[in-house]
């Protein structure tokens, strides 16, 4: 069986939260997609090759829980800066930009965001895309699992939807709607064709309606039904600014709203939840319902700071995600760590809870992630894991004076540059500068040809 001896580690971060999860010049050894030894002066069975990582950290792979790929298509456009227009402006102005995306903007987008992630130490992504124009059709997910395949990333879709028009309350042009019925049934296509529930599974499909506000009610009862039938999770946007319109049309916010109905649960995650109250943080709590972090939003948005500290107070499982290029311009999901941890710094002296360790952010992009995406094969250094990691020569002035705590230094520190390996399942697919059997050149010159027939 093929593997990798990794040899002489000055330290592996088996664990972020744990306070001694950090062995210091160990070995950890691979064979096909597991990791089956970590110690000492580990022997290299036949056919396993050996790698010095003198100098190296190892930590486990990122799992990223919340993005739109599809938005990699709008990055750095000063037009469409949120600091200059309302939000009602903005959607105006994005949606139907969005509403103008073929077949292969999906696909070549999802790959740049994915090839954007693995280099950066990504090796799970959960992408919520729900973005379906009508002359797009409908195998804009199977395109998404073609692009996790060729970059070898771990992909969790998130089928989404949008079922309200315009005309009855929501954001969405009619170019980007569907019906209820189609919405569940490609759901149930896409669980029955993609959806594998082995260990080290590398395709799952979680059923995501958009968000409430637009979405019809039968949407989300019937993605309940679906989901829990199938045994498949559940995600939506929640506690993002629309509380107060669900209650103006269903009588509660939206948390009460979507417990009333059955969207909640361990089996359950929200993205964002900036505007909940202490109250309904413990109702998440008390129903295993988890939340996807995107801190870096918060700079272009505006809104509020997510209060973390009250959410790891209350026991709320917390991941942490990129979010879309509509909110932010990168698919970095290491450098949302850092930002995770300096933007709760920042507002601290208004929190009632004091900041989380900063090991503890690079926990919630670990097992944290983890554990929102339902997997306990994935997010920590150990035997019996999927062989998950990503390494870092910290032989570089970059690090001088960092290197006594590895577990704290993403979050506090921040690692500015692709990192030197990036592991998926026991397979090399970043090293050395290069996708391995790839020519980033090419996929980023088809990608740019296929942004240029969009009409901004």
């Amino acid at each position: 069986m093929a593997g990798y001896l990794f040899r002489n580690c000055a330290a592996i971060v088996t664990d972020a939260g744990t306070a001694d999860g950090v062995p210091r010049d160990t070995d950890l050894l691979i064979e096909g997609a597991a990791i089956t030894a970590i110690g000492k002066g580990l022997a290299a069975p036949e056919g396993v090759e050996v790698i010095d990582a003198r100098g190296w950290f190892l930590y486990p792979g990122l799992v990223n829980t919340h993005h739109h790929f599809f938005q990699t298509f709008v990055r750095n456009r000063a037009e469409l800066d949120w600091t200059k227009l309302s939000v009602i402006e903005w959607l105006d102005l994005i949606y139907p930009i969005f509403s103008r995306l073929t077949e292969d903007c999906f696909y070549h987008s999802s790959l740049t965001a994915m090839a954007e992630l693995v280099k950066h130490g990504c090796t799970t992504a959960f992408d919520h895309q729900y973005n379906f124009p009508r002359h797009a059709g409908k195998r804009i997910v199977d395109r998404q699992f073609e692009a996790a395949e060729k970059i070898g990333i771990r992909f969790h879709a998130g089928r989404g939807g949008n079922t309200l028009p315009k005309s009855e309350g929501s954001t969405i042009p009619d170019e980007m709607l569907e019906t209820t019925d189609e919405f569940i049934a490609d759901c149930a296509r896409l669980i029955d064709t993609y959806h594998d529930r082995g260990q080290f599974s590398m395709r799952q499909v979680v059923v995501s309606p958009c968000q409430p506000v637009n979405c019809y009610i039968d949407t989300f009862t019937e993605s309940v039904a679906l989901a829990r039938d199938r045994g498949v999770l559940l995600h939506s946007h929640v506690g993002e600014g629309e509380s107060e319109v669900i209650k103006a049309r269903h009588g509660m916010r939206t948390v009460d709203y979507l417990e009333k109905i059955g969207f909640v649960g361990p089996d359950t995650f929200y993205a964002h939840c900036w505007e909940l109250t202490d109250a309904e943080l413990r109702q998440l709590a008390a129903s295993g319902t988890g939340v996807a972090h995107c801190p870096e939003p918060v700079y272009l948005v505006g809104a509020e700071v997510t209060d973390i500290p009250a959410m790891a107070a209350h026991g709320v499982r917390i991941g942490l995600g990129c979010d879309g290029a509509a909110s932010n311009d990168n698919s970095n999901l290491m450098h949302c760590v850092h930002s995770a941890y300096m933007l709760q710094c920042l507002v601290a002296s208004r929190r009632t809870h004091p900041v989380p360790d900063p090991r503890a952010f690079l926990a919630y992009a670990t097992t944290g992630g983890a554990s929102l995406l339902g997997r306990t094969d994935i997010g920590r250094l150990a035997v019996g894991m999927a062989a998950d990691l990503f390494a870092i020569d910290t032989r570089r002035m970059d690090y001088v004076g960092t290197r006594h705590d590895p577990a704290s230094l993403i979050a506090k520190v921040g690692v500015g540059s692709p990192v030197d390996l990036t592991m998926i399942n026991g397979r090399i697919v970043w090293a050395k500068g290069e996708f391995p059997g790839l020519d980033e050149a090419q996929m980023a010159a088809e990608a740019e040809a296929t942004l240029s027939t969009i009409e901004f």
